[in-house]
Order: C-alpha cells, then structure tokens, then sequence
C-alpha cells in the first residue's frame, strides 16, 4: 500500500463542471481510466499534483498526503453554491510496475510508471520508483514540485498533466504565456552525477548558481537549472554534474 498519498471524493451533481473549471487538465480524460492534473494558484503556481479517478457517482482525487489538506481547504473556499461535497475517502492506493491486476489503471505520466489500483490488495511488488522517475524526469511533489513551481518548467505538457483546449481553469492566462514562449528559459533536467552530492546540493558552473540537485539514481539525478547557465561541467559540491538529455 502506498502510505503518503491521500484520497478526496468530490460529489454533487456539479462536480465535472466545478473541477473543470478549476483543474488543469480536462476531466474528461478522467472517464475510466486517471487523468494527471493540478491545481493552480490564480498567479499560475502549483498548489498541488494529483490523479483524477471518474466513478459513475464521484471523482476521487489522489495527492499527496502532506498537501492534501491545503487542496482540500482550496477546493472548499471554491466550492460557494455549487452542488458539490468534499469529503476524505476511505481508498487504499497500490501501485506496480508488473502484471497488472484486475482493476488497474496506467499511470498517465509514463509507460513505465505501471499501474495505479483503488480499493483492492494488490501488495507492494518493489519497484524502485525513485530510479523510474529520474530515468524519465517525472518530478514528484517534496522532491521536486512545490509552491514556487510552475507546471511548464516542471514538464506537465510532457506528462499530459495540461490540456490547452479546455478552456479556462485557475491559472490558465499564465500558463498559456509561458506555453506561447519562444523557449523555457529554467526548468527540471536529466544530469549525471560524478562524486558524492545529497539531494538539495546547489549546482554551480564557475562562480555562478546553475541550479539544484533533486532525486538521485546511482550517477543519474534529476536537476532544477537555469538553461542559460547549465553549459558544460557544473558542481554540485564536490561532485561533477553535466547535462545528461
């Protein structure tokens, strides 16, 4: 069982069109299978990531536990007359990278993520997670999303946690800025890592900050840069750090 995440049901008879209006992906996605989203603050910042799951009468909502309750008491102050009720539901999380069982559903950022499955025992089949995620750059909420994050330098159009056709969403002016950009000038990349350096190690190139270590796999990481900056050898400390994508 996953221990640290966390599951809201939204119900009412208004509950697509109030997380429509409010999420950044288009629930609809959501319908049989999970659809990867967030929500923002009205300044295009991350509150929080999650997975949408659509049942016939609710769509739950998996986020990580220690941000849940900030999503719940943002949800809440939006809900004003519309016929929706949150509430905390009772759903165990599992998750796999193996055969998956009855029920299962993909996880929607990566093939290789494998599968995420609501209610039923499926057990816990191992799978190194934190590995899977740097090989495929997926930042995770208190690794490497959090308040001051931006969904563009974070990859959701990547992970298909962002849909810009439908229509407006809390957040949504600011995000299509960035999305009509010439280029993201910072954001997560892939680095190699030579020597020993922590998670939260400041990289530098000469004497100037690059950016910041993050998730690390054997002498794969992944890494919060300034592009413009991130040429070359950096440091993270003692360690050597070069771009690896």
């Amino acid at each position: 069982m996953t221990q640290d995440r966390s599951i809201i049901a939204v119900t009412g008879a208004d509950r697509d069109e109030f997380l429509q209006g409010l999420v950044t992906n288009d629930i609809a996605r959501a319908k049989g299978g999970l659809a990867y989203a967030a929500l923002l603050t009205p300044q295009g910042k991350l509150i929080a990531d999650f997975f949408l799951k659509g049942e016939p009468d609710r769509i739950l909502i998996d986020v990580a536990t220690d941000v849940a309750p900030q999503l719940f008491q943002r949800l809440s102050m939006y809900k004003l007359r519309a016929d929706v009720t949150l509430s905390q539901a009772d759903v165990k999380l599992f998750r796999g990278t193996g055969p998956a069982p009855e029920g299962a559903l993909p996880d929607p950022r990566h093939p290789d993520l494998g599968w995420r499955l609501y209610g039923a025992d499926a057990g816990d089949d191992g799978s190194d997670w934190t590995a899977i995620r740097v090989a495929h750059l997926i930042p995770e909420w208190g690794s490497e999303l959090g308040p001051e994050t931006y969904i563009l330098e974070a990859g959701f159009e990547r992970m298909g946690g962002v849909d810009f056709k439908k229509g407006c969403y809390v957040g949504q002016e600011v995000t299509a800025r960035m999305k009509h950009k010439t280029e993201l000038r910072k954001g997560f990349a892939r680095v190699a890592v030579e020597g020993s350096a922590e998670p939260g190690t400041p990289i530098t190139a000469g004497e100037k900050a690059v950016g910041t270590l993050h998730s690390r796999a054997g002498n794969r990481a992944i890494a919060w840069l300034r592009f413009d900056r991130a040429q070359g050898e950096m440091r993270a400390g003692a360690a050597r750090v070069t771009r690896a994508d």
